[in-house]
């Protein structure tokens, strides 16, 4: 009975030690995150566990940790405090219209345009005339064309520096900017839309990322 209390009171002091413990987002890489956990720094694959806490998955934007059978998302710098309390999450609606698109407003550099929400494209996808607004010097992208409803079109291949829809920015997004007036509203595609969490239900689209 003995040695059994003593066992027990070890699994419960180390759990207790992993609930208490800091998590800070350090550097991140495919598959691989470099963090502080309690002040000291590790570096995990996908699958490892250190202290409690296990890596899920890494890109080199963010990074999915398991804590105590709970997932959390982070980015690089981020962090969760010693009691591990989840990272505040945000969240937008869109209504679906009549012709059935999900059309809200977006900021692309800080400057507000509506864009249709478009999970069939890739990239984001903008005319030439949306990136003039925006300010972006997309001739300085790479060349290349694209094919369209009017057929084969010249287009660019930029980033933009930040896109944000409802409070939910994403930084450095890959986007195609297509000469003449074509796309008439810019397409949110994939290359935004990957780092959120999205849900539809009765002609309502969420859109969520943990902060």
């Amino acid at each position: 009975m003995k040695y059994w209390c003593c066992a027990l009171l070890i699994v419960i002091s180390g759990q207790l030690a992993a609930q208490g413990a800091g998590l800070h987002v350090q550097a991140l890489l495919p598959n691989t995150a470099v963090v502080k956990i309690d002040g000291r720094q590790y570096t995990l694959r996908a699958g490892n566990t250190k202290a409690g806490v296990k890596l899920i998955s890494a890109d080199s934007r963010q990074a999915i940790f398991e804590i105590d059978g709970t997932r959390h998302t982070l980015g690089v710098s981020q962090h969760i405090g010693s009691n591990f309390t989840a990272p505040e999450k945000r969240e937008v609606t869109i209504r679906r219209d009549d012709r059935l698109q999900y059309i809200t407003k977006a900021s692309f550099n800080g400057i507000s345009m509506e864009v249709l929400v478009d999970t069939g494209a890739n990239l984001v996808a903008m005319s030439a005339e949306h990136a003039a607004r925006i300010g972006i010097d997309y001739e300085a992208g790479v060349e290349t064309q694209i094919e369209t409803a009017s057929g084969l079109n010249d287009a660019w291949l930029i980033n933009v520096r930040s896109v944000e829809v409802g409070g939910i920015k994403v930084e450095n997004v890959e986007a195609t900017v297509i000469d003449g007036d074509y796309p008439s509203t810019v397409l949110l595609g994939m290359s935004y839309l990957r780092h959120v969490e999205m849900r539809e239900s009765g002609g309502i689209l969420s859109l969520s990322r943990d902060w």
